[in-house]
């Protein structure tokens, strides 16, 4: 043994080694910094992404809420007229007494067609309610997607069939409407011919 190794000075060849063990622990702690830090970049990536698709369905409901306003009002408006039809037709049987048996009759007849209208009012009113459980599902469907944005080209395909289904029940649901003023119009078109009948 010499005497520089009992007196504990550092050879140049053991002080190399512990740089370089030093070199090699400071090069591992670096790439792992650049590791979280690529992850931490990613991460920010991935939520700007999140963002944008939260913005963009924000807009999305804000429109479609408004399209069930709007529908809602219109079936609001169809339902006073009908009602305001059957408030004069029930006036018209008080003026009508000396007739009333026969205007009775026709009453019945009227009161059947309205039934029928209403009738087809309901069809529109569960194709409304189907659009909100589709859109509801939709909503649902999107919960429960939120942290698997891995995928994201198939869920936003996904999430356009389902508003096309939607667009779909509303377009049916204005047929149905459609079909209501065409049959309101056949029963005062009926109407009217009986009175001309009758006179």
């Amino acid at each position: 043994m010499t005497d520089e190794t009992t007196t504990g000075t550092i050879t140049p060849e053991l002080r190399i080694k512990e740089l370089e063990e030093a070199l090699k622990q400071e090069t591992e702690r670096v790439l792992k910094v650049y590791d979280a830090f690529s992850a931490q970049e990613q991460e920010i990536t991935t939520l700007k992404a999140e963002i944008e698709v939260l913005e963009k369905e924000i807009v999305d409901r804000e429109i479609e809420k408004e399209g069930i306003e709007a529908l809602l009002t219109e079936k609001d408006n169809r339902l006073r007229e009908i009602e305001m039809r059957g408030a004069k037709a029930g006036k018209q049987v008080e003026f009508l007494e000396p007739e009333l048996e026969k205007m009775e009759e026709k009453y019945i007849r009227e009161k059947n067609r309205l039934a029928k209208v209403f009738g087809i009012s309901e069809e529109l009113d569960n194709d409304l309610r189907l659009a909100v459980t589709e859109l509801k599902a939709r909503d649902d469907w999107y919960v429960a997607h939120m942290a698997l944005f891995e995928d994201l080209n198939k869920a936003i395909k996904d999430r356009y069939t389902m508003i096309e289904k939607a667009v779909e029940a509303e377009r049916q649901s204005q047929h149905m409407q459609r079909a209501i003023e065409e049959r309101m119009a056949e029963a005062i078109e009926a109407r009217a011919a009986e009175m001309a009948e009758e006179e």
